[in-house]
């Protein structure tokens, strides 16, 4: 298994399982002097553990990461960044019982098919549990990208059949998503979302969702044309989230059904400066971001764990029921943790992509056309 690495200059490589002893991360490629410490971890770390509310898996995880390597007195080195996160409620027995079996909608028949093995103790690598990894390094990326004054906002736009209100200022929306046991955007959205995830519950069925994000202020010019575009980049990094299903940008889907006439962006002049008169584009063009906000959607599938009984063949190929252990921990709607894992992955791929953009800064010749753009060669 070879691809457990995601960026090119940023890069980060997770590792662990599910209910090995420990998950972690190393991050490399971060400059030194940039602010760093257990405490940004934790917190971040806390949005998306289990455990915190009746909403999600009951598995009680205190997910505190501690920097084993390259931070000097609260600020990283620009060596490799090492971060250690234990597991401490794994509950493996729970899983002998389902070993034989192929489990619907999970990887262990992909596994097996694939390598011929499987850790079958909570999904081993292909658990959720991996995202701990990504959000400690989101933190890094953060504290790095965040220096040219751009944020990245994400809330639960959609859960099973509720859709939250129309959002419009997202830095209200993302501020309310922070203290919600749902990550909400407003008050009403949370008691339609809350009201859905206990009648799932109560059916012990699962639910899917819509993550959406803002990434604000993100400067002119990062992202190259063809094969590391912007928001390709993007896609592949949300993409690679576990239990995610559909990715758009800007207009998305939607600008199949409109006419060129109404999507283009015009431009114009904003305090002298050339910016798009509109942002369906979603803030990138040609692969290459505009300075606007760069908004979109990440879709995720109903949680393949449920309570209910199903359909499937053991490993010798025979007709099998597959029903979890009683006292199962499984969250009713993946998408609700997902969200802070969404905005971690953002981060990580502006934060490359700023990397990128010094590295190649000195081949870029200026524009030749006069005209007062807002980017400066970063």
């Amino acid at each position: 298994m070879a691809s457990n690495a995601f960026g090119l200059f940023f890069r980060y490589t997770s590792w662990g399982e599910s209910h090995g002893q420990a998950v972690g991360v190393v991050v490399d490629g971060c400059p030194a002097g940039i602010p760093l410490d257990e405490k940004m971890l934790n917190e971040a770390l806390a949005r998306r553990a289990p455990g915190r509310n009746y909403f999600t898996s009951p598995r009680r995880e205190e997910d505190q990461g501690r920097l084993l390597s390259g931070v000097f007195e609260g600020r990283t080195t620009g060596t490799p960044i090492s971060i250690l996160i234990t597991n401490r409620d794994a509950r493996s027995s729970a899983y002998e019982l389902i070993a034989p079996l192929l489990r619907p909608g999970h990887a262990n028949f992909t596994y097996l098919a694939k390598y011929g093995y499987f850790d079958h103790q909570g999904g081993g690598r292909a658990s959720a549990r991996e995202t701990t990894a990504r959000v400690a390094a989101g933190v890094v990326a953060r504290q790095f990208a965040s220096e040219t004054g751009s944020r990245v906002l994400a809330y639960l736009g959609e859960l099973g059949t509720s859709q939250a209100t129309p959002v419009e200022d997202p830095e209200t929306a993302a501020a309310y998503a922070l203290q919600s046991p749902v990550h909400a955007p407003d008050v009403s959205s949370e008691a339609a979302f809350m009201e859905e995830l206990r009648l799932v519950m109560e059916e012990k069925d699962s639910t899917g969702g819509v993550a959406h994000f803002h990434i604000l202020n993100t400067p002119v010019g990062l992202g190259d044309p063809v094969y590391e575009k912007f928001h390709a980049r993007l896609a592949y990094a949300l993409m690679s989230i576990p239990a995610s299903k559909g990715f758009e940008i800007g207009a998305g889907f939607a600008a199949a059904a409109g006419r060129g006439s109404r999507l283009n962006d015009s431009f114009g002049l904003r305090e002298g400066v050339v910016v798009p008169a509109g942002n369906n584009a979603g803030g990138v063009l040609g692969g290459i971001t505009t300075g606007e906000t760069v908004y979109g959607r990440v879709a995720f599938k109903p949680t393949s764990s449920i309570g209910l009984p199903q359909n499937t063949l053991d490993l010798q190929g025979k007709p099998a029921t597959f029903q979890l252990p009683e006292g199962s921990r499984h969250d009713p709607c993946v998408a609700v943790r997902a969200v802070p894992v969404v905005e971690a992955m953002c981060w990580l791929v502006l934060a490359d992509a700023l990397l990128m953009q010094k590295a190649v800064a000195s081949q870029n010749s200026r524009p030749v056309a006069a005209l007062p753009f807002a980017g400066d060669g970063l």
